[in-house]
Parts: C-alpha cells; structure tokens; sequence
C-alpha cells in the first residue's frame, strides 16, 4: 500500500515525463511500462475520461468550474470503476491545486490532522490544497465534522469519492457544503473506447470475436478497472484462433454481481422490483427477482416483500394473491434453494398479473389517523358487551340488533361512536373481484340510508 503519510514533494522536484533518473523505464504519458493497464490508460485530461461527459463537457458542472478556474468542494457519487479517483487527479491539475489523497479504509483522525496542517503550510506559500477522500462513506459522523472547519475557511477543496448514497451515508452539514455530482455507471459505448484505446496502446489485437467482446463488455457491469483488467489478462494469451463468449467463461471469473445487502444496491432493487410488479409488469419483476436472486439475496428477504405487497397493491381484488405468496413462503420452507424458488417465481408472476388495488392499504391509513385523532372513545351502547346483570341494567347492549334475523342479513345499525359521524376509509375498485365488493357496499349502504330516513 502506498505511504499515506508521507510529505508530498516539492512541485519543482516531480520528475518530468519520460523522465528515467529514478531507474524503472517510463511511457510517454508518466506512467512505468510495467504498470497495470488500468493505470497507463488514466487520462491525462478531462477530455479523455469516457462515460461522464454530462459532468465533463463544457455545459457539465465540472466543465463550467474549470472554465472558471475555481472548485467548489464535490461529493461524487458513483458505482465502482466509473472514474472518479481520476476526474480528482484532473481537476486539481486543471485549477493549478495541490493533489493530496487520502482514503478513509486506512486513514483515521491523526492522518486527517495531518493532512490539514499540511494543507495549512501549503496554502501560506500560496498553494492551494484538493484534498481527494476515497471512500468518504466509511468515515463516521464525528471523522466527518472534522472536516467543516477546514472546507469554510478554504484550507482544502474537499473532494469526495463515495459508492453509496449520500443523503444516508454522510453527515447533513458536511453535504450543504459540498455539491454532489452523481456518475454514470459506464455504457456499452464508453467501455468498448476502453477497449480500443488499449489495444492502440499496447498494439496489440484481443482475440476475440464481435460476440465475445459485446460479452466481455456485458461481463463488466459498467465497471471501467474491471474491464481493463480482463482485457489486460486476455492481450496476455497466446492463442491461435479468436475466442468465442464460450471461450470466454472458461478462461475468465465470471464478476460477481455489484450488491450489498445493506447499502443502496439493495434497496433499488427491491424497490424496482415492488414498482414493476405493482405496475403489471411481469417480465422486468422477474427480471429484478432474478438479479436479487443471482446476487445473493435471501430469498426469504424477497418472499417478504411478495407477502407484503399482495395486501398492498392488490389486496381485495384478488384475495388469491396473499393465498399464493404465502403458499410460496410455504413451499419455499419446505423445499429450500434451488428448488423452492420456483414457488418464488410462481408468486412473483401471479402478483405481476392480477388486478391491483391500494384501496385496502388507503384505507388502513385513514383508519389509522383518525384512531389516533379520536382517542378513547366509547362505542355506541347497542354494540357493547354486557356480561353481567349490572351492566345491563345500565344499558349495555341495549338495543342492539341481531343482523342474521334482519331482512336481508342487515339491520343498519349504527356502530359509530355517538361522538362520531360515520366515517368512509374503503373505497374498493372496479377492478377484479373488488368490484364485486363495491357492489355489496352499494346495496348496504343504500339499505342505511332508508332506514335513517324511515327514522
């Protein structure tokens, strides 16, 4: 690991490009010829980097800062391997700031302390300091305050580098300070410029056919680093004839896919998979219970969320619905993995394709304000319970109806506080078998209203 404690040098004493005295050979561009691939394809301008231009362009918020020749301090936010230690690195260079980086897996107070007093010293012999933090995220609240006074009184321009979502990973204060740019997970078109640029670099060919390098790309998950390092692996082979996406399993880790149960990753999924299946769409819900699936989830996890949203967002029209998502949590109890997820598809897919309706979910919120709002009132008399002879002569269940000897299986009683008028919390659709509700509420409720009227 490199030392990140050590004094930076002297802008006058960094060596040159091309420049050997250090005794390891170097290319044109500064990096050693024996250096990762990833590394001497860093670019050496904001021009260079690929898959972010609404950042870098010349209308991009990057763009108009180095026009201005002044930074804001920056929180970017970004999946893995999308450019961001790089587009640091290039910004202090393009404002003419000293570069100093720390990363929060390794740092703690005392590095962070020094990092301030050097920027201290700097800004006095009038340097400026961007101070890159990788991994901002994994600092806690107390490391994250540190760094407020010394972002306000301009002894460093704090630039942030983060995969998770800063609105929960980082402090309120710290984030009204710093702008937040969110980067782009890269396109099939900005990795396949990785590609190109280093097979140029290298002069060298992958050998590979146009199937296989759409999978390589495909394999990458829009991770640039990771990219470059299977290309790096594959210039390396001597093969005689060009692989196949085949060839390609065999010979490469497959990558895992990018998900934590507990960060973001996590959470927008199981959010996409919610939306597309409250919006019918079976096809992309099984798509995102695939990809939960695949990465690891707990399939348990997954079945809950069904459950849920069968009451949710179908509720009465289909009442089959909460029936099937809990035979599947059943079926899976009872089979396991690999087997019991099929159930977990079967749910998946009847949710997707039934009737939806919020009107029960609607409903129980309603209730439950109004619940709140009222208090302890007491039920109407008739309604009541009246056990024993005292609490019937004080009229206990006076009154009250019995609806199975009523015409029609409905007396119309009142069972609403006296405090109270009648309140209307469900409110059933037309759609599946809730219609055939609203249809049994029309009938009583038209019975009430005659007997009200008759009283």
């Amino acid at each position: 690991m490199p030392d990140l404690f050590r004094d930076d040098p002297d802008p006058q004493e960094t060596p040159r490009r091309g420049d050997t005295s250090a005794g390891r050979r170097q290319s044109d561009d500064g990096t050693e010829d024996d250096a990762p691939l990833a590394e001497r394809l860093r670019p050496q301008a904001l021009d260079e980097v690929v898959g972010q231009e609404h950042l870098t362009g010349e209308n991009g918020a990057i763009g108009r800062m180095v026009a201005a020749g002044k930074l804001s301090s920056i929180i970017f936010w970004g999946p893995p391997g999308t450019g961001k230690t790089t587009i640091a690195r290039l910004l202090a260079a393009a404002v003419g700031l000293r570069f100093h980086s720390i990363s929060a897996v390794f740092s703690g107070v005392a590095d962070l302390k020094k990092a301030f007093a050097e920027a201290r010293e700097y800004a006095r012999a009038g340097k400026k300091t961007l101070l890159f933090v990788d991994e901002i995220h994994r600092f806690n609240r107390a490391q994250q305050d540190g760094f407020l006074p010394y972002v306000e009184d301009g002894t460093v321009t704090l630039v942030g580098a983060t995969t998770e979502n800063p609105s929960f990973e980082l402090n309120a204060a710290l984030l009204s300070r710093c702008q937040v740019l969110l980067l782009n997970r890269l396109d099939e078109k900005a990795l396949g410029q990785l590609m190109s640029r280093a097979e140029v670099l290298t002069g060298k060919d992958l050998p590979l056919t146009a199937d296989a390098r759409t999978a390589l790309i495909g394999s990458a998950d829009g991770d640039g680093r990771f990219l470059l390092n299977q290309v790096e692996t594959l210039l390396n082979i001597e093969t005689e004839r060009k692989l196949q996406p085949a060839d390609l399993r065999d010979l490469l880790h497959r990558r895992v896919a990018v998900y934590d149960k507990d960060r973001e990753g996590h959470y927008n999924l199981i959010s996409a998979l919610h939306k597309s299946l409250r919006g019918s769409d079976p096809q992309a819900a099984l798509y995102y219970l695939a990809r939960m699936l695949v990465a690891g989830e707990e399939p348990l996890y997954v079945l809950r969320r069904i459950v849920r949203f069968a009451s949710e967002d179908i509720g009465l029209a289909d009442p089959q619905a909460l029936v099937q998502a809990l035979a599947a949590k059943d079926a899976y109890d009872f089979l396991g993995s690999p087997e019991g997820e099929l159930a977990i598809v079967q749910a998946c897919l009847y949710c997707a394709t039934a009737p939806k309706s919020n009107a029960a979910y609607t409903a129980a919120g309603a209730a439950w304000r109004t619940a709140k709002e009222t208090g302890s009132l007491m039920p109407p008399m008739n309604i009541v319970n009246a056990p024993t002879k005292l609490m019937k002569d004080i009229g206990y269940g006076a009154g009250y109806e019995y609806d199975h000897q009523a015409e029609g299986g409905l007396s119309g009683a009142n069972y609403w506080p006296q405090e109270m008028q009648p309140q209307h919390f469900y409110t059933p659709t037309d759609r599946g078998f809730e219609k055939r509700v609203a249809e049994r509420l029309a009938w009583w409720d038209e019975r009430r209203q005659g007997r009200r009227q008759d009283g």
